[in-house]
């Protein structure tokens, strides 16, 4: 339904649109959702429950258009390999229907307005805001010198929380770091997932990934890797003395570890993308959680 109308809307507006549409995922919000519930959960911890209703509509739009920037340079970087790759091969730059002078121009025009965001916050957040854009625009191109590219994804999702802290507080307190690195943790994990799915293909194209570095270990490194980012929520809630709902929330988070753990037993690429699809779900169940703590508080 939603892309139904998405692509109806974008049909309208100009016959290239779904082009762009597609090549910013748009049309695919999964990556936003994965962005999104991390950096609105620590945007409520900053803010004690109380977030300011300007800093929830600049990091809302802010993770949209990071999440689409990001999505350009991505395929920028993996043009000359996504034709090879039979779920990316129809990618618009991969199949030439946008050239890369105007995904460049799309990316640095999504680019101008996230820093007229972050110039509605503060210094600290704008200096930030830097790290963040150069994070992002590293990631593509690990791929081709570490099997750990996954690592540099972690910090560009998570590079957000630090940016909340300084624009609610004005300052990151250590328990802001904890959380960063939590988030890494889950990153990796879930980004490992959506790696098996594609570890044939890049074995066969020269692509490195943890999914290949983890080997036979695959489920049960990421598995660790979840719990991690739990117990890293764990030690901000206790610090914090968060209430019993934000540790349902954790252990609902738990559940889908364990669900996307049993369900992908033989590494099936399909199923291991399912299970990334499916890691939203703890990311939103820990949110809720967080949101319910301040409430009842």
């Amino acid at each position: 339904m939603y892309v139904q109308w998405l692509k109806s809307f974008s049909d309208k507006l100009h016959p290239r649109a779904w082009d762009f549409v597609q090549l910013i995922r748009l049309e695919k919000p999964i990556g936003i959702y994965l962005l999104l519930w991390p950096t609105l959960t620590a945007l409520w911890i900053a803010g004690a429950g109380q977030p300011s209703i300007k800093n929830v509509i600049i990091f809302f739009i802010g993770v949209v258009l990071m999440r689409s920037a990001g999505c350009i340079i991505n395929d920028f970087a993996d043009r000359d390999f996504d034709g090879h790759v039979e779920r990316t091969k129809a990618r618009p730059l991969a199949g030439k229907r946008i050239s890369s002078k105007e995904a460049f121009v799309f990316f640095f025009i999504l680019l101008l307005i996230c820093l007229l965001l972050a110039m509605c916050t503060n210094l600290a957040t704008i200096y930030l805001s830097f790290g963040a854009v150069a994070v992002a625009a590293t990631y593509p191109f690990m791929k081709r010198f570490t099997h750990y590219p996954q690592v540099v994804l972690g910090a560009a999702y998570s590079w957000g929380i630090l940016m909340t802290f300084t624009a609610q507080e004005g300052f990151l307190p250590w328990y802001g770091w904890i959380l960063f690195f939590a988030n890494v943790a889950w990153t990796i994990g879930f980004d490992t997932y959506y790696a098996i799915s594609d570890r044939e293909d890049d074995l066969k194209i020269g692509i490195k990934s943890t999914a290949i570095a983890f080997g036979e270990n695959d489920r049960l490194i990421i598995f660790i890797l979840q719990s991690v980012n739990l117990i890293g929520f764990i030690v901000v809630g206790l610090y914090l003395n968060f209430n019993v709902y934000f540790y349902m929330g954790i252990l609902v988070a738990l559940l889908c570890f364990i669900w996307e753990y049993k369900s992908t037993t033989d590494s099936n690429p399909m199923g291991c993308f399912n299970a990334f699809l499916h890691n939203h779900w703890a990311g939103l169940a820990i949110f809720i959680g967080v949101i319910i703590n301040y409430m009842v508080q």
